[in-house]
C-alpha cells in the first residue's frame, strides 16, 4: 500500500528522517497529513473519497476537531494517528490509530497495514482526547508527584519502590525529570480541559516547571 506525505509544519511523530517519510510517493493512495498545522492542510484537501484513506496526525485533540461530528455517527475513510512520545524523549515505536464510530473498515485495515509495513506496533482506539497511553499514565504520574509533595518518601525511594515492586524499568519521578515536567504539564492541562476529570489536573510540580520555563524563556 503506497502513501503520500502532506507536511504542514514540524511533526511530533516524525521529527527527523524516517523510513516512513522516505518511503512515501507523490501519488500514494493513503494521504498522511503531518505537522503542527495539519488542520489547515486537511481542510484544503479535496476529492477525499477517491483515496483509500486519509491519516491526520493528532496532538491531544480528537479527530472530530478536523472531520466534524454528527450525533455519534461520524466516520469515513479519515483516521487519526499519533506516534507515542513521552515529552522530549525520542518517539516510540507505538502508533495509536484513531477510529470513529462509522470509520470505514477497509480504511482501518489499510492504515494499520501501512504502519505495520514500516515496523510499527499499532494500537487502535476510539476518538477520545489523549488516546490510550496518556489517559492511563498521566494520572499515575500526577499521583507520584503529589505523593512526593506529601513527603510519603523521597523521590529516589518512590522510584526504587515502584521499580522493585512492580518491575517498572524506570520510576515515575526519574521518567518525568528525563522527559520534562513542563511537557507533562502541557499534556495534563489539555486533558483536564477536555475531560474535566480531576485525575488529569496538573500536579503542582509540573505547573512550577512550566511557569519557571516561561519566566526563563
Amino acid at each position: 500500500m503506497a502513501h503520500r506525505i502532506i507536511q504542514a509544519g514540524d511533526s511530533r511523530s516524525f521529527p527527523a528522517a524516517h523510513a516512513f517519510l522516505i518511503g512515501a510517493i507523490a501519488n500514494g493512495d493513503i494521504h498522511v497529513y503531518i505537522g503542527a498545522r495539519v488542520g489547515e492542510a486537511f481542510t484544503r484537501s479535496t476529492n477525499r473519497d477517491q483515496c483509500t484513506a486519509h491519516l491526520v496526525e493528532l496532538g491531544d485533540e480528537c479527530l472530530g476537531v478536523h472531520t466534524g461530528e454528527a450525533r455519534g455517527n461520524e466516520g469515513s475513510n479519515v483516521l487519526g494517528f499519533a506516534r507515542f512520545r513521552m515529552g522530549s524523549a525520542e518517539p516510540s515505536n507505538l502508533i495509536e490509530l484513531v477510529k470513529q464510530p462509522q470509520t470505514s473498515p477497509a480504511a482501518l485495515v489499510a492504515c494499520k497495514a501501512l504502519f505495520e509495513l514500516f515496523g510499527f506496533k499499532v494500537a487502535v482506539c476510539s476518538d477520545v482526547p489523549g488516546r490510550i497511553v496518556n489517559r492511563l499514565i498521566r494520572p499515575y504520574l500526577n499521583a507520584a508527584l503529589r505523593r512526593l509533595d506529601e513527603r510519603l518518601a523521597s523521590a529516589g525511594d518512590l522510584d526504587a519502590t515502584l521499580k522493585m515492586g512492580l518491575g517498572y524499568p524506570e520510576g515515575p519521578i526519574a521518567l518525568l525529570e528525563r522527559t520534562g515536567l513542563a511537557a507533562h504539564f502541557d499534556v495534563t492541562q489539555a486533558l483536564y480541559e477536555w475531560t474535566g476529570d480531576a485525575a488529569f489536573a496538573p500536579a503542582r510540580r509540573a505547573r512550577v516547571a512550566k511557569l519557571r520555563g516561561a519566566a526563563q524563556g
